[in-house]
């Protein structure tokens, strides 16, 4: 196969952008001429001409995005592995994706696992902006996003296209996406088979992964680290306290950072703690997939519940019903406004995880404090559920932290490994 000289260019629209495409389609504006036009925006700097089949392809791929317009991440997933998939499928493949077979799948999924360097980007960019009041394609917009580590970025590594890497687990979210797109088009009658049903059988592309997976999470000293540097600066300064709430939603309920943000689909409040008629607290969410969830509070979280309303925005100690209050908004003392974005939360739990680290290095720490600054924000959430599991009931943990099955709560059981560990240690080499 030659190298097409492309350069891809963004084909979808946000969230908003598909649902008002699928809404003039079903008042009835022909969809042909909405498409086009919408294409035509899309390619017309672009010198390579969009084949004949690409409005099909593109309408049906547009009314399958629009079945998950509920939950932004989802869509966005979607959106991704999509847009990959028609621009290889018109531009590498030169067909249409309603054409192809088993065989071409496989050709797709070798070209994501190594893109064309025309393919790739350093850094996620905006799909469209606006130029002189008209909407645009980003011209830096790349549909694969090459990065290092968080080791490798604070040992000075930049992210080389050659050496871009499509992971496991990426690819096993991708084929899933896929599998689903072609099985909506099998019963929309537009394709006999779906081509991706006999790939996972010759498991070509899937490694076989060990029955027992690290879980990334915090050592005990680590967190112990974290969470008492800030609880001294929230006694020095009530601006601290929003931090120190922050850290314990995500360690103590669990929470993901996309629950603790506002979207179209849900916007957090104080009025989500609410009290059973036992005496109870519960704090309900919508997590990802869309799925709704209520999560047991602990009588730590509740205090830290309680000093975090007092103490910073000066409320009662404990939400009245239906209170909209956002439960984290942004940081100044007077803000009625939810956080929207994600950056901040990661940026604020970053600074906690490096003064932690500087602390633990300073007192001789050292493997402590370099483990501590390469975690994540997610790392938490883990930490807090590899603790409870330990000494709660599994079913407990599972269904507080939303899991789907007990086989992934399991995960976070680490006593086996412990065991394993401690009878290796004695083994000798003759």
């Amino acid at each position: 196969m030659s190298i097409s000289p492309y350069v891809p260019t963004p084909i979808f629209g946000d969230r908003d952008t598909v649902i008002e495409q699928i809404k003039a389609i079903q008042n009835g504006e022909p969809s042909e001429i909405i498409i086009q036009r919408w294409l035509n925006l899309c390619f017309k700097k672009i010198k390579t001409p969009t084949p004949d089949f690409a409005a099909n392809d593109y309408q049906w791929a547009l009314q399958f995005l629009y079945i998950y317009r509920g939950s932004l991440d989802t869509f966005t997933s979607y959106r991704r592995d999509l847009e990959r998939l028609l621009q290889w499928s018109w531009f590498i493949q030169h067909q249409s994706c309603l054409n192809h077979t088993r065989d071409d799948m496989e050709t797709f999924i070798e070209f994501c696992q190594k893109p064309s360097k025309r393919w790739i980007n350093f850094k996620r960019v905006a799909r469209f902006k606006m130029h002189k009041g008209e909407l645009q394609p980003n011209s830096e917009w790349r549909p694969f996003t090459a990065h290092v580590t968080k080791q490798e970025h604070l040992d000075g590594l930049m992210p080389q296209k050659e050496q871009y890497q499509y992971s496991q687990s990426a690819l096993k979210v991708m084929f899933g996406i896929l599998s689903s797109f072609y099985s909506y088009l099998v019963q929309e009658q537009q394709i006999p088979l779906n081509p991706l049903i006999a790939m996972r059988q010759k498991s070509k592309f899937f490694q076989t992964q060990p029955k027992t997976q690290q879980i990334r999470r915090l050592s005990n000293t680590q967190w112990e680290t974290v969470i008492d540097l800030v609880k001294q600066q929230a006694d020095q300064d009530v601006r601290h306290e929003r931090t120190l709430f922050i850290l314990s939603c995500l360690y103590g309920m669990y929470l993901r950072i996309s629950e603790l943000v506002a979207d179209t689909r849900w916007t957090p409040t104080m009025g989500d703690f609410f009290k059973d008629s036992d005496e109870n607290w519960w704090f309900k969410t919508v997590s990802k997939g869309n799925k709704a969830r209520q999560i047991a509070v602990s009588d730590a979280m509740l205090e830290a519940l309680q000093r975090y309303r007092v103490n910073y925005l000066k409320l009662s100690p404990f939400p009245t019903l239906n209170e909209s209050t956002p439960l984290v908004a942004h940081n100044h003392l007077k803000s009625t406004l939810p956080i929207t974005s994600d950056r901040p939360i990661r940026t604020l739990v970053q600074n906690c995880f490096n003064q932690a680290a500087e602390y633990l290095n300073e007192k001789g720490q050292c493997e402590e404090a370099h483990n501590l600054r390469i975690a994540t924000v997610h790392w938490l959430r883990h930490t807090g559920i590899s603790e409870d599991v330990k000494h709660r009931p599994r079913e407990h943990v599972r269904d507080d932290a939303g899991h789907g099955s007990g086989a992934t709560t399991d995960k976070y059981i680490d006593v086996e490994l412990r065991e394993r560990a401690e009878s290796a240690k004695t083994k000798t080499i003759l």
